[in-house]
């Protein structure tokens, strides 16, 4: 730097105490040096020891160090080079480097300074001025440090981050945005998305919501959308964002970051659907269903449309469960699904309501015509066959209808009277539907209590049996006899088994009851035989779910070690339905049965759909033919052929063949004349109390 002094006359002292007072003022050092091998500092100011640590003696002359000693060592080869290209180029120099302060702390300092040689002088003379810049330096760093980390945030950020203007497109995005949307770098993307609302936002009203917000509140948090990737996939995104304005409050741009949310999106999804769905078959369960018949009961109440609720019912599901086991009767339960939502529309609800119970709903029906077309489609549907370990199967169902607003204007009381309708389709034989009426809550009461009656019966044992000779054709001699059960309730009197047993069945309760019918059988056979009476087989029907359990042998061989009866004198009468569920299983049991002494007797037979090949194969002893077949045998050429096909199939199994309800002497004849073994039924003896039965044994 030079220095120079004013060009009007003045006091030399006066002129020498204010540059003093200058120079000492100046916040650095202001020097004159000699530019020759040790770079010697003619003159520095008071500067020189704040900056250095070192005294103007010190320095001045390298009197105790050169000022060039005190430069960094590995900066002194660029402040050589630096100056010296400046006094080449005759200009001057301006510089950034260290030095080492006598304290040994390292300060950034600042020269700028100028070659001020003259013609002559003998050397090249440098003025300047230097100034410690370390604060500054210091910020700066500070500054780029700061300036950096926000770069690699920015950069390596998980989430997308961005800065976009509301019409304009992104003015700066990251890595992160640009990969979330499907595009190679930032700049691809910045590029190609120009219009916000369109390109990206699913819905374009998304982004009106967006800009709404903003304008309103400046900010918007958790803002969740779909937005399109760059190959037409839809994600799911949750933006947090504000406005920035400039002084003047001027919007310049929206900035804010964004997240990936599809894959907790797809999770809230499917929470949401297990929770209104059933796990099984995938159908609305109870909780969306109530949901759905509350707005088609409001909607109803409001327009007056026609709305019917059907309570469907499988026929005969338990057995199939209980017998075939759980895997084949979720796979009838998943097929009924699909059979069921292909009957009806789009806008009507198919539901499971537990079990093997569904529910429809159908809404904005024409007529109740429309109503009945649909649900003979539901009972088509439904019985077609299905199959299941190789065999093929055929399952009805039974439907209660109820009509809104007719029948109930809520929901409770709508299911209720489907449910009571459903009952009634049962009690009709199954497989058909019915619509609700008034008169059939006092039937389903009639249910329940009758249910509860039969709860403390069997708590009470308040039964008896009745006893059903059998007899030989050819001899008119008792050669058996079948225990039947009578319940002589004490709120309604004697009960027909038709109507308590396919409750007992449905509810489970034939277990305990078909396990006391067995032990007081045995007991009684076995009180017999010690009251001096002829031994006879006392014949026991076994339930299908008493089978199913898989623990009849068990429970066969405890009752006749308790009761004390040999096994020959007992007969278990089976349905020709066990021989076609779960065969190996079927068979497996009913071979150890026979393995204990007891008999099987196959009951009923020609009403199912047993295979000739399971008959030959099962260990069984006793066809009995249905009653329905000997009813009409005397009368009827179908019925005549049919049993003499039996008996001939009895014979050449080497199988006792044994008919059902003979009550006429035509009926007796034509069973003896074509070979039947033996024979039951009201013309040889009605099912009669013990007492009665002693006196047949007597005669």
């Amino acid at each position: 730097m030079l220095l120079s002094m004013p060009s009007h006359p003045a006091d030399p002292t006066l002129q020498a105490r204010l540059l003093g007072t200058l120079l000492a003022n100046l916040e650095g050092m202001v020097y004159r040096c000699r530019l020759d091998e040790h770079w010697t500092m003619e003159f520095v100011s008071e500067g020189c020891l704040a900056l250095t640590g070192y005294t103007e003696e010190d320095i001045l002359f390298n009197s105790r160090i050169s000022y060039d000693q005190i430069t960094h060592p590995d900066d002194r080869q660029h402040v050589h080079e630096t100056v010296l290209e400046a006094v080449r180029n005759n200009r001057r120099f301006d510089i950034e480097y260290r030095i080492v302060r006598a304290d040994g702390t390292i300060r950034h300092v600042w020269e700028r300074g100028t070659n001020i040689t003259h013609d002559s002088e003998s050397r090249d003379i440098l003025e300047g001025f230097i100034q410690d810049i370390t604060e500054r330096k210091q910020a700066d760093e500070a500054l780029r440090e700061a300036e950096r980390r926000y770069r690699s945030i920015f950069e390596n950020a998980i989430e997308g981050i961005y800065q976009s203007t509301p019409n304009d497109g992104y003015l700066a995005v990251n890595p992160a945005l640009a990969r979330m949307y499907g595009y190679d770098t930032p700049q691809e993307l910045i590029s190609t998305l120009r219009d916000i609302d369109h390109q990206v936002y699913v819905d374009p009203q998304r982004r009106t919501e967006f800009m709404r917000l903003m304008a309103k509140h400046g900010v918007v948090t958790n803002f969740e959308s779909r937005v399109h990737r760059r190959n037409g996939d839809v994600i799911w995104i949750s933006e947090n964002a504000r406005a920035v304005h400039n002084s003047a409050g001027t919007l310049l741009f929206f900035e804010g970051t964004v997240e990936a949310i599809t894959e907790r999106k797809l999770h809230e999804a499917e929470i949401q659907f297990q929770a209104t769905h059933d796990a099984l078959t995938g159908l609305p369960n109870r909780t969306l269903l109530y949901d759905r018949m509350q707005q088609a009961v409001l909607h109803s109440a409001r327009y007056g449309n026609l709305t019917a609720i059907a309570f469907l019912d499988l026929d005969q599901f338990k057995f199939i469960n209980d017998s075939l086991g759980h895997q084949v009767g979720d796979e009838l339960l998943r097929i009924t699904a699909h059979r069921l939502t292909s009957c009806l529309r789009e806008s009507d609800t198919v539901a499971r309501q537990g079990g093997d119970e569904f529910v429809l709903l159908l809404t904005d029906q024409p007529s109740e015509e429309a109503i009945s077309h649909t649900m003979q489609r539901v009972l088509h549907e439904v019985a077609q066959p299905w199959k299941a370990n190789d065999l093929e199967f055929q399952i009805t169902c039974s439907i209660g209808v109820t009509l809104c607003p007719d029948d109930g204007r809520d929901v409770e009381t709508l299911l209720k009277n489907a449910d009571s309708a459903m009952y009634k389709a049962k009690d009709l034989g199954r497989n058909n539907f019915q619509y609700f009426s008034a008169e059939m809550n006092n039937s389903v009461t009639d249910r329940l209590e009758l249910l509860n009656h039969l709860r403390q019966a069997i708590s009470n044992e308040n039964f008896v049996l009745h006893y059903q000779s059998k007899v030989s054709l050819a001899t008119h001699k008792i050669i058996g006899v079948e225990a039947l059960i009578r319940w002589n309730s004490a709120h309604s009197g004697m009960i027909s088994p038709a109507s308590f047993i396919p409750l007992a069945e449905e509810t489970g309760l034939i277990i305990p009851l078909g396990e006391w019918v067995l032990r007081t059988a045995c007991r009684q056979n076995r009180a017999w035989q010690k009251a001096g009476y002829p031994p006879i087989p006392i014949s026991v029907n076994l339930s299908p779910r008493q089978l199913a359990r898989g623990d009849i042998v068990e429970m066969v061989e405890r009752i006749l070690t308790e009761t004390d009866l040999e096994p020959q004198y007992l007969e278990l009468e089976i349905t020709e339905s066990v021989m076609t569920t779960d065969v190996e299983k079927s068979f497996a049991m009913l071979t150890q049965l026979r393995a204990l002494g007891v008999k099987i007797s196959l009951d009923d037979f020609g009403t199912g759909y047993s295979s000739l090949s399971y008959l030959k194969r099962f260990p069984v002893d006793t066809l009995k033919i249905d009653q329905s077949f000997v009813r009409d045998i005397a009368t009827d050429q179908d019925s005549a052929a049919i049993v003499k096909a039996i008996i001939s199939l009895g014979r050449n199994l080497n199988l006792t063949v044994l008919a059902e309800g003979i009550e006429t002497e035509d009926q007796f004849q034509f069973l003896l004349e074509n070979g039947c073994n033996e024979g039951q039924g009201y013309l040889m003896s009605k099912p009669i109390p013990n007492k009665n039965f002693l006196d047949l044994l007597k005669k």
